[in-house]
C-alpha cells in the first residue's frame, strides 16, 4: 500500500458503510474503498509477509503472512473477495469457513486460510 490511513479516517469509513447498510442504502464508494484499504492495512500490520496475496477487486491487494517470498506470475497462494464480504470477514461480522461454504471467498494455496488472523481490530 502507497500510504497509511489514520486510523480516525479507517473507522469514519467504516462507520459510514455500516450506517449505509444499516439503512438499506449503498455505501459511497470513498467510504467502502476506504474501509477495504483501511482492513487490508491492518491484516498487513497483523500479519506481515508475502506468501499471500489477499484481493479485495478493485479496491486493493496486499501480501501478508511469513514465509516463501512469490516473485513472478500468479502468486500461489491467493485469496479474493468482494468488498463488503471482506468487510464483514474482517470485523468479525461473517466466519472464514462460512464464506468459503457460501462461494464468498476464492482462496487457493496451503497458506491461503486466513481465518485464525481474523477478526481485525479497527
Amino acid at each position: 500500500m502507497a500510504r497509511s490511513i489514520l486510523t480516525a479516517d479507517g473507522r469514519a469509513a467504516l462507520a459510514a458503510v455500516a450506517a449505509a447498510d444499516a439503512s438499506g442504502e449503498k455505501p459511497a464508494r470513498t467510504d467502502l474503498a476506504t474501509a477495504v484499504r483501511y482492513l487490508l492495512q491492518l491484516l498487513v500490520e497483523k500479519a506481515p509477509g508475502n506468501s499471500v496475496e489477499m484481493r479485495v477487486p478493485p479496491f486493493g491487494a496486499v501480501q501478508v503472512v511469513e514465509g516463501p517470498r512469490h516473485t513472478r506470475g500468479t502468486p500461489p497462494n491467493v485469496v479474493e473477495t468482494d468488498a463488503a464480504t471482506w468487510i464483514a470477514l474482517a470485523l468479525g461480522q461473517l466466519a472464514w469457513a462460512d464464506a468459503a461454504t457460501a462461494g464468498r471467498l476464492r482462496a487457493s494455496g496451503t497458506r491461503a486460510d486466513l481465518g485464525a488472523l481474523l477478526p481485525l481490530r479497527p
